[in-house]
């Protein structure tokens, strides 16, 4: 069994990493680090609210569902709910201006099995954002990372994109958008990666080289169902254009 209690021991890091800041991806990197002080001020300093529990951070990519071509950086804050799922809050960014842009669910290799078939089209696995190097938890110390990422290579995350932030800077216009996760090499544009590890001073090359023990297991089946010729999205809400969501046929 997958066991994110794991989770809990990370509360302790802060929510920055290490100084080095990505901002909104529409606006300028002026950020300065949050504290956990003023984290705290923000809810009377009681520390309590659910959103101060959301102190675990990692940043990957993510691809909208059907059309590889859109792909985002992403932000992520994560919250335990139980051993078996997590809760996390996406941003466009890291700083203090950063736009949330959507919600994922990450639930153990065990629940996933338990779901309905037309339910698993809907999740995405994480193997190879941990075993690529491509997902990271800047600021962990490296041991402590290595851990996290050895839970994580059997998850499975659930995201839904709220703000399409890389499309309309001003307001979150439109419905939500499916994401998914890269299954392989050769999917996320180089560019974005080389931005984002020169940005957080991460090496996604040597972060890979040293999660080669780390193995997890194939993908259950009914997982990344776009490989299947199955890149579910909602229907449009509104009559705004976007060419982000058309279907292409990348794999």
């Amino acid at each position: 069994m997958i066991k994110f209690g794991f989770y809990v021991g990370l509360t302790v890091f802060m929510l920055a990493c290490g100084g080095d800041h990505t901002a909104s991806q529409t606006q300028s990197a002026d950020s300065t680090k949050t504290t956990q002080t003023e984290k705290l001020n923000v809810n009377s300093g009681v520390g309590t609210s659910p959103v101060n529990q959301f102190q675990v951070y990692t940043t990957g990519f993510h691809f909208y569902n059907g059309h590889r071509a859109g792909q985002l950086e992403v932000h992520r804050y994560c919250s335990p709910l139980s051993q078996d799922v997590a809760q996390c809050i996406l941003f466009d960014g890291n700083g203090k201006n950063a736009r949330a842009t959507g919600l994922e669910y990450i639930i153990s290799e065990r629940l996933f099995k338990t779901l309905p078939e037309d339910e698993k089209k809907l999740w995405h696995s994480y193997r190879y954002d941990v075993k690529s190097g491509v997902l990271v938890a800047p600021g962990l110390a490296p041991a402590t990372e290595h851990n996290l990422m050895e839970k994580l290579v059997t998850s499975y995350g659930k995201t839904w994109q709220l703000w399409h932030s890389d499309q309309d800077s001003t307001l979150p216009y439109g419905g939500p958008a499916l994401m998914m996760g890269f299954t392989r090499d050769g999917q996320l544009d180089p560019t974005l990666l080389q931005n984002r590890d020169k940005r957080l001073n991460v090496s996604s090359a040597k972060t890979r080289q040293l999660r080669s023990d780390i193995l997890g297991r194939p993908p259950v089946s009914g997982a990344d169902s776009w490989q299947n010729g199955f890149p579910i999205q909602l229907p449009a809400l509104t009559g705004r254009n976007y060419p982000h969501l058309q279907k292409d046929t990348l794999q």
